[in-house]
Parts: structure tokens; C-alpha cells; sequence
């Protein structure tokens, strides 16, 4: 629930544009002086109306800088924004890693560990009658593994327990 926060407040800062805002309000005084220069001619104020095109006037001086305003990113948004990518890369990561696809995606490759590739040629030595390697040749390679030699030792305990 953070993450989809965090990735909300991310996109809302980042789809600020100061330009398209400062258009936006530079509009929005206008519509202002137009509306009081017609109430000032509606009560025969010349002030209000003298006041309302200048208002007017300086908010079309505000469009024609416009073009020179450049939209400029604020560092920590743009660190944010990389930690972020860095982040979702690192969750991309984990979780290929942990369900596996990274394990599918070596074989596919080729990309095959040293010690997998010795213990299987190991094995095949083992099986082959021709050759002088055994069984605990095989075992003692496989143990080099630590996973296989945790479920080696708890398979080692059970067997003793049920003797």
C-alpha cells in the first residue's frame, strides 16, 4: 500500500507543469480584468476600467514570456524519481530470482554454474562402469552445496530416528 502511495505522489509531482500553471493563472487574471473593466463600464467608473485593461495588459505581457520559461525538474524529484527506478528494478530482480525464472533463464542462456556443471559430470562418472569414481565421491560433491548438505544432515537425523 506505500509503494502504490508513494508511486501516486511521485506521478502527481511530476505532472506539475510550472509553465502550463502559470499560463493557466495569467488566464484566469485576465478573465478577471475583463469582468471588472465590464463593471466598471456598467457603473461609469473610468478608474476601475483604467485599472482593469492594465491588469489586463500586464497578464497578456505574462503570455509573451511564456516561450522563455523553461519547466526545470527539482533535484530531490529527479532523485526520487531514480531511487524509484532503482527500486522497481531491484522488486523486478527479487522476484524473478525467487520464483525461479532467473534459474530458466540461465539453462535457456547456457550460463550454467561451474560447480552444478563438475558435480553433473561427476555423476555421469559415477554412473559410467568404466570409470573409478563412486558413489561418495558423488555425495561428497553434492555436499558441497549448502542446501544439499542441510537436507543431507536432516535426512541423515530422521533416518536415525527411525532405526
Amino acid at each position: 500500500m506505500l509503494q502504490i502511495a508513494l508511486l501516486v505522489a511521485i506521478l502527481t509531482c511530476a505532472g506539475c507543469n510550472p509553465v502550463q500553471r502559470i499560463s493557466n493563472h495569467a488566464n484566469a487574471i485576465r478573465t478577471e480584468a475583463q469582468a471588472l473593466g465590464e463593471h466598471g463600464q456598467a457603473i461609469g467608473d473610468p478608474v476601475v476600467v483604467a485599472g482593469a485593461e492594465r491588469i489586463d495588459g500586464l497578464a497578456a505581457g505574462i503570455h509573451d514570456e511564456l516561450p522563455n520559461v523553461t519547466n526545470k525538474v527539482p533535484a530531490w524529484l529527479s532523485t526520487l524519481q531514480w531511487w524509484g527506478i532503482a527500486v522497481a528494478v531491484v522488486a523486478v530482480a527479487f522476484v524473478l530470482w525467487q520464483s525461479g525464472a532467473f534459474t530458466a533463464i540461465r539453462i535457456a542462456v547456457g550460463w550454467l554454474p561451474r560447480r552444478k556443471v563438475a558435480t553433473a559430470e561427476l555423476a555421469l562418472d559415477t554412473l559410467d562402469d568404466s570409470r573409478p569414481e563412486n558413489d561418495r565421491e558423488l555425495v561428497a560433491a553434492l555436499r558441497a552445496d549448502p542446501e544439499f548438505d542441510a537436507a543431507f544432515r536432516k535426512a541423515q537425523k530422521r533416518r536415525k530416528a527411525q532405526e
